[in-house]
């Protein structure tokens, strides 16, 4: 039996959408950035690479699913921000489908971004940078991780 699993491009219908851009959005920025604090915490994200992030704002848009989430990067920690900027140093926008891809490594961001799944806005050595970032974590010391029983 085969533990592969491959998660299907796909689009979330129309509605998805059309109710999640009306809905708060701080939500989905505070639960990112506690995310990223933990990576960062776990030592997943590289504290050199961090470093070179300090004063700088970042958009992440799931198209499909009409949801936003802004944050920065200040003081050695991920904030939420709680309005979108007008102009973040970087913007990725994507279907969820193609950031699931991206998160279980099932697709490269310069994959998704030469097939026009993925774009990317704003300064293009941030960019990279991020990219970079990405592809330096280590996923399987996530599945080694202790478990915590209560």
């Amino acid at each position: 039996m085969s533990n592969h699993f491959s998660i299907p491009r796909f689009r979330l219908p129309i509605l998805f959408s059309a109710i999640g851009s009306h809905l708060p959005q701080w939500p989905h920025s505070l639960a990112l950035a506690a995310a990223l604090n933990a990576a960062a915490k776990l030592g997943l994200l590289p504290a050199d690479s961090l470093e070179l992030l300090e004063g700088r704002c970042f958009v992440i848009e799931v198209l499909d699913a009409g949801g936003q989430a802004s944050f920065s990067y200040r003081g050695g920690i991920f904030r939420p921000l709680f309005r979108v900027p007008e102009v973040p140093d970087l913007c990725f926008r994507a279907n969820l489908s193609a950031f699931l891809q991206l998160l279980v490594r099932q697709e490269d961001p310069d994959t998704l971004f030469f097939n026009r799944e993925l774009s990317i806005i704003g300064d293009t050595e941030l960019g990279l940078l991020v990219k970079n970032m990405l592809d330096a974590v280590e996923w399987p010391s996530l599945t080694k991780a202790p478990i915590i029983r209560h």
